[in-house]
């Protein structure tokens, strides 16, 4: 679905990126993992064009996403929860999850997406007339994917899911996506600090070591690498 070749990114003398490829096949769940300042985020900052590249493809469904705008991408098919949740702390619940819809016209229709994200998040569901602002942590997370899934995504991209999240809550939202996946066959890029959770459900996975892919592999097979484990996953 999604192919990416040796893309390179600069963020001033910063290589960010050096000849990252990468694919997302339909249907699966892609994680990316690395420690902080590895380029996963830029990875998905410059598929979404928020970031440009100086050289490299990067193709959806066949089509190139260099030099589109964020909201062409998204038209694409491609949404993004970012690092951090980024939800309209003013806004209600449900004018959230409106906006996440906002490339869509079909009204009726959107009235009844936004009742099968209550149907997946039924806290949302519970909170629907609060401002986002009074959410908890983890609540906010669900709203975050429930905002990126209105707009239909044909690939949906979530930078650190459980970042600042309690064990249980981020088990919590790690299986929701794994639900997402098996019951709806959605295709998930992920970003997840918790790399044995991340691995747990994830099909396949790459590891990013300063803008470079350094290992790639079954998600499986990198789980139970006890090398891996301790060199890159701090696992022990």
């Amino acid at each position: 679905m999604l192919k990416i070749e040796n893309l390179h990114v600069y963020y001033g003398g910063i290589h960010a990126l050096q000849s990252i490829s990468l694919q997302v096949p339909e249907g699966k769940i892609i994680s990316l993992l690395g420690a902080n300042g590895a380029g996963k985020s830029t990875t998905l900052r410059t598929i979404m064009g928020i970031v440009k590249p100086s050289e490299g493809r990067i193709e959806f469904l066949g089509e190139s996403l260099v030099g589109l705008k964020s909201f062409q991408v998204v038209m694409k098919g491609i949404a993004l929860a970012p690092e951090g949740r980024r939800v309209f702390t003013n806004l209600t619940v449900t004018e959230n999850l409106a906006l996440g819809a906002y490339i869509r016209s079909e009204k009726a229709q959107i009235r009844e997406d936004i009742e099968e994200i209550y149907s997946l998040f039924p806290r949302l569901k519970e909170r629907e007339k609060q401002s986002a602002g009074t959410l908890s942590g983890g609540e906010q997370q669900m709203l975050a994917l429930g905002r990126a899934l209105m707009s239909k995504p044909k690939l949906l991209m979530i930078d650190e899911p459980s970042l600042g999240l309690a064990p249980v809550l981020s088990q919590g939202v790690l299986s929701k996506l794994k639900e997402l996946n098996q019951t709806r066959g959605q295709t998930i890029l992920l970003i997840e600090q918790n790399a044995r959770a991340a691995l747990s459900i994830a099909d396949y996975a790459y590891i990013l070591e300063t803008g470079i892919v350094k290992l790639e592999g079954p998600a499986a097979e990198l789980a139970s690498d006890d090398a891996v484990r301790r060199t890159y996953l701090g696992i022990h």
